[in-house]
């Protein structure tokens, strides 16, 4: 039988029981040190120890026996915040030891990333604090001696730096995360060419430099011929298996600094920065020539032929959704001449002898 999934952060509780460990000894140094300082009760030792040292390993028990191990840690966490509000009247208010072991406390619900874990906390906090004012009868002591602040410091400095270390390792993993899916965005999942936007794009750009600079792109729009043909015979994982094999064709024939993309469908885009027309069509009888040789396994009766139109920027393009069109114009003479052909746009060669003559 297969094994039931587990929650996401089903063993949350193992990667907290450290945290708490440590975070529940160091701030118990800074009550003990207060305690030592009032000359505490051996009952207030003994509520300290318990809170410190015994309940981290009673949190970690509890979260691992439960049926729901991810909902009893998030128990034990408001456990941690009310415990935490209860070492307050422990420690007679001391001011600057309470105000840090409850802040502290607030920030580390805050930076689980548990919405609401924070506000969840406070009633328990409140209701802690009122129970031990109640129970104890401690005095006001609100002042902080040297003693107690020189204790307080490597609570704040441990805890600031276990702090930037998460935050870090979050932003770094969030980064990494944000280019995957810029990845994603940017390349065709079929092909592993670029996807329509990044090469829209890209085509963009290298319009505004041809207007900015009179840097020669050319565009090469390739069309495989009887795509629908192909899927009809002989299905749509052919037809998956022909875009494959014409986009390595496509990728293996152009430079590293060339962006080749999907169009759409059937349809490829080839981006050539710096090459004007006769550059392109040499690039483009390449591909034309070894599609027409491939073959593909199982269907090697299939013949794959394509249709190519070539267009080189004018000062005529106002957009690129004129470029587009006039290489669509060149790839759609190239069909009515018959298919598996190049054609090339009058105002593409146009463009180019200007270039040459510059």
């Amino acid at each position: 039988m297969p094994r039931p999934k587990r929650h996401p952060t089903h063993h949350m509780y193992r990667s907290i029981y450290p945290l708490r460990m440590l975070g529940m000894g160091l701030g118990g140094a800074v009550v003990a040190a207060v305690l030592w300082e009032h000359g505490a009760a051996l009952s207030d030792w003994a509520v300290l120890g318990l809170i410190s040292l015994a309940w981290p390993q009673l949190a970690f028990r509890l979260a691992r026996r439960s049926p729901d191990p991810y909902r009893a840690e998030i128990r034990n966490l408001l456990v941690d915040s009310a415990l935490t509000a209860f070492l307050v009247p422990l420690m007679h208010f001391a001011l600057l030891p309470s105000v840090l072991l409850c802040t502290l406390t607030m920030q580390d619900k805050i930076t689980t990333g548990i919405q609401g874990l924070w506000a969840r906390s406070l009633p328990g906090m409140v209701a802690a604090g009122l129970l031990g004012t109640l129970v104890l009868q401690p005095g006001f002591e609100p002042e902080t001696s040297l003693w107690v602040t020189v204790a307080c410091l490597p609570v704040l400095v441990m805890h600031s730096l276990a702090v930037s270390v998460t935050s870090y390792r979050l932003i770094r993993k969030v980064s990494h995360q944000n280019q995957q899916l810029d990845e994603l965005r940017r390349v065709d999942a079929l092909t592993g060419l670029y996807g329509r936007h990044h090469w829209q794009e890209q085509a963009e750009a290298a319009l505004a430099r041809f207007q900015s600079e009179g840097l020669v792109t050319s565009l090469l729009m390739l069309d495989i011929d009887h795509f629908k043909h192909i899927n009809d015979q002989w299905g749509h994982s052919v037809g998956d298996e022909v875009i494959r094999s014409m986009a390595q064709l496509v990728r293996a024939n152009v430079r590293a600094t060339d962006c080749a993309g999907r169009y759409g469908g059937d349809e490829f885009a080839v981006v050539l920065p710096g090459q004007d027309v006769a550059a392109a069509h040499a690039v483009a009888e390449r591909i034309r020539a070894q599609a027409f040789d491939t073959r593909l396994p199982g269907v090697p009766e299939l013949r794959l032929t394509c249709s190519i139109g070539i267009a080189a920027t004018d000062a005529a393009h106002r957009g690129v959704r004129d470029w587009v069109d006039a290489a669509d114009a060149a790839l759609y003479q190239t069909k009515h001449e018959g298919r598996n052909g190049i054609s090339v746009h009058p105002g593409g060669a146009t463009a180019a002898a200007t270039a040459q003559a510059a």
